[in-house]
């Protein structure tokens, strides 16, 4: 999860709620408008929602290749058994 920078300066910063024997709750984002007191802790790692997306659309083609090269690894596995 990112620190996202919205178009009107509104940050989303990523949080987790646990509870309180440390088991996962969910992860939410929370809003900090700039007049929040955090608010320049966190802008320096902020990017934009277009930023965001880019990453995930990189993502997604990597780990697509990265699939197709795993099924034709185990494929040459599978026929080196015989």
């Amino acid at each position: 999860m990112f620190v996202i920078r919205l178009a009107d300066g509104t940050l989303r910063i990523p949080r987790t709620l646990a509870s309180d024997d440390g088991r996962l709750i969910g992860n939410a984002y929370v809003e900090l408008a700039p007049s929040d007191p955090e608010y320049d802790r966190w802008l320096p790692e902020s990017i934009t929602e277009e930023q965001e997306a880019e990453r995930r659309r990189r993502w997604r083609e990597d780990n697509d290749a990265l699939e197709r090269e795993f099924l034709a690894f185990k494929e040459s596995q599978a026929g080196s058994d015989r």
